[in-house]
């Protein structure tokens, strides 16, 4: 079954804001098993939403927009589904108890103007918003020559979006599948190497068509593994998710850091615990951002393993392992973790990683690339994670 995604905003079509919603949701029905043949960004318009939509009717079977279901004037993603199907717009009770007690429970007065939003085009079914004001619209949009797409239209605040596809969307689209059943995720999570070199390093088993199939995508160096199992029942999905989770570790070792919503430093943490470890950190490029993902990280675990970090004054330069060496030294931790001074050389700008050991100190370089924030991130994450794999 093919799918299309609509995004609508003038946000989005004057470039102000950027579009993360269709790159989010194309993941997800590809997972599904779904083929997305086209994104649509249409701007706050009556005439160019009904378009869009009519349009995508006559290609695909399933439709997800988001945007234009708030209570403003602009907002006339309702409007532009009752033009597309022909029907009027209906007064639906259920949607205006749910906006009215959301009001109630946030001890607000409801406006007027919100009442519009439990307006819904005539045969379209309520989609739940239980974080929002804005109730999604389930409807079955006729296209040419008897095709008919089912459009999924979702509010364009993400948290928003996101629970109602898990709770209402997704089922629902399982549904419409062949064989029905159920669909069960697990999730990998990866570093050391990058997207291209994990896919390569897994030999068929992320392409098209897979059952179970295996996403990839990278975020910020990290790259996550997603296996989507589709079967009768949650039993069935979870037996067909093992044997490919084991093949994945098996492939890829020691760059599987974790799994579910495990991030990198908490592998870290959890490593220097086993190893009866403590850690602390100095840094020089990186900001404070390894001190302060790893005390996360030891707080969500029951603390005692990160002891501090410092930064070196603006202007100063020590050398990386001697830095490693004296904050291990001042701050009674076991482990000295030590990053930058930022250095050039012929590859371009880079900064070299000290862990100070009881026994040793090991040093790794890392190459700075991305811009701004990311970069600094990675280089964040690299100084972790030659932790996970330096803890003794």
């Amino acid at each position: 079954m093919d799918a299309e995604v609509i995004a609508i905003g003038d946000e989005l079509t004057t470039g102000e804001r950027l579009d993360t919603n269709s790159r989010w949701i194309s993941k997800r029905l590809e997972l599904l098993g779904l083929r997305v043949v086209r994104h649509t960004t249409v701007p706050d318009t009556l005439e160019d939403g009904v378009a869009a939509f009519r349009e995508a009717a006559g290609r695909a079977g399933v439709i997800v927009a988001t945007g234009g279901l708030g209570p403003t004037a602009d907002d006339l993603t309702r409007d532009v589904l009752a033009a597309a199907s022909g029907e009027p717009l209906e007064f639906v009770p259920e949607a205006f108890e749910a906006i009215t007690a959301l009001f109630t429970r946030r001890g607000r007065a409801m406006p007027e103007r919100n009442r519009v939003q439990a307006m819904l085009p005539a045969g379209g079914r309520m989609i739940p918003n239980p974080e929002g004001t804005a109730p999604g619209i389930d409807l079955d949009l006729p296209g040419p020559a008897e095709f008919s797409a089912r459009v999924f239209s979702l509010p364009g605040v993400p948290s928003e979006m996101h629970r109602m596809w898990a709770e209402s969307v997704e089922p629902a689209i399982i549904g419409m599948l062949p064989g029905g059943g159920t669909i069960r995720f697990g999730v990998l999570k990866c570093f050391g190497a990058g997207e291209s070199d994990i896919e390569a390093m897994l030999p068929d088993l992320v392409r098209r068509g897979r059952d179970p199939l295996v996403g990839i995508t990278a975020h910020e160096a990290t790259i996550t593994l997603r296996i989507a199992a589709r079967g009768a029942d949650e039993a069935t999905c979870l037996a067909k998710i093992a044997p490919v989770e084991r093949t994945i570790r098996e492939c890829l070792g020691n760059l599987v850091f974790g799994s579910g919503d495990d991030e990198l430093e908490d592998a870290a943490v959890a490593a220097c615990r086993q190893a009866g470890m403590t850690v602390a950190t100095v840094e020089q490029a990186t900001h404070g951002q390894v001190a302060m993902l790893l005390a996360g990280a030891d707080a969500r675990s029951g603390g005692r393993v990160f002891l501090g970090g410092s930064l070196v004054p603006c202007g100063a330069v020590l050398e990386p392992v001697a830095a490693a060496e004296a904050c291990r030294a001042t701050s009674g931790a076991d482990l000295g973790l030590a990053v930058g001074p930022v250095e050039a050389n012929e590859e371009g700008r880079s900064v070299t990683i000290a862990l100070a050991t009881p026994g040793k100190t090991f040093t790794i370089g890392h190459l700075l690339g991305g811009g701004g924030a990311v970069r600094l991130s990675r280089a964040a994450k690299t100084a972790i994670d030659c932790l996970r794999r330096g803890a003794p």
